[in-house]
């Protein structure tokens, strides 16, 4: 069994308005993807996601998308961190979902999974658990007071 981890945290917007912030590139460049955002998540895609503080845009394949309720992406892991899949792919799963509390607010989970149960596995699922938490206070921080919390930080 490998290492996962899962993070949550409410926003005070409708849910349609917290999950679009995901989908879109546009928004999720806004808040979280601080080199940019290339392709709406949808089923089936591959699109690209790029970071000041882990600079090259790298590929995210979308594994499911439930409009409103859950998103399933799968990226490339160091291959001391993760065991390859029967393809011989590194890859961890990320799964988001998205809850109505309210019609003004919503509850947001993270997980990610797939972590060789190692030194440099505990490490780099560490490293990704601070990284999903940042981005959950950014968006929470700019879908309710426009405010980018990232800007700056990682130049």
């Amino acid at each position: 069994m490998g290492l996962k981890f899962k993070i949550s945290g409410r926003i005070s917007k409708p849910i349609s308005e917290v999950f679009e912030a995901v989908a879109n590139p546009d928004h999720l460049s806004r808040f979280f993807t601080t080199g940019g955002a290339k392709g709406r998540l949808e089923t089936g895609a591959v699109v690209k996601w790029d970071f000041h503080d882990f600079p090259g845009a790298f590929p995210v394949h979308v594994v499911e998308v439930e409009q409103d309720k859950r998103i399933v992406l799968r990226w490339d892991a160091a291959e001391d961190t993760i065991e390859p899949d029967a393809s011989g792919i590194h890859r961890t799963t990320v799964t988001m979902t998205f809850e109505p509390i309210s019609d003004d607010r919503t509850l947001v989970c993270i997980s990610e999974d797939g972590w060789s149960e190692t030194p440099e596995g505990l490490a780099a699922s560490y490293s990704n658990c601070e990284g999903w938490t940042g981005m959950l206070c950014a968006m929470k921080v700019w879908l309710e007071h426009g405010l980018n919390l990232r800007e700056g930080f990682y130049k």
